[in-house]
């Protein structure tokens, strides 16, 4: 399960950059590398979102287990 917790937080982690590319210098490497509303950018936004939410709950599972 550690195997997956880090891939998910690799893929968030790629998220976050692309988000502060967006706030920063208004680029948007996901659109620029697969195309601007095209499938698989929707599909790379979609990802990262799931993996976020699932981030969320190791988080709080971490914080309960610490208790």
């Amino acid at each position: 399960m550690e195997t997956l917790q880090k891939i998910l937080l690799v893929i968030t982690i790629i998220g976050a950059v692309n988000w502060g590319l967006i706030g920063l210098l208004d680029f948007d490497l996901v659109a620029m590398l697969f195309g601007e509303a095209s499938l698989f950018s929707r599909v790379v936004y979609t990802l990262v979102g799931v993996c976020g939410l699932v981030n969320i709950g190791i988080l709080f599972n971490h914080i309960e287990t610490a208790k």
